[in-house]
């Protein structure tokens, strides 16, 4: 999956699979990390939020089941 860079000191890109419903975030940690069945209009809060970071922890964060990529 394509990610673009976002301006966020904890995510450093991020992708999304409308079809599928399949976020994909890149932490600046080195993490990447896949959340599945996401509805595009979180995605779109995400993407828009002042602070991506807080938007990730009350949007996606412990809410979809997650996958840790290696």
């Amino acid at each position: 999956m394509e990610r673009q860079p976002v301006e966020s000191t904890v995510i450093a890109s991020i992708g999304y699979d409308a079809a599928t419903g399949v976020l994909e975030l890149e932490f600046h940690s080195g993490g990447v990390y896949r959340y599945f069945l996401v509805p595009p209009s979180v995605h779109r809060e995400l993407v828009g939020a002042a602070s991506i970071g807080q938007a990730f922890q009350s949007l996606v964060r412990d809410r979809y089941r997650t996958e840790r990529l290696d």
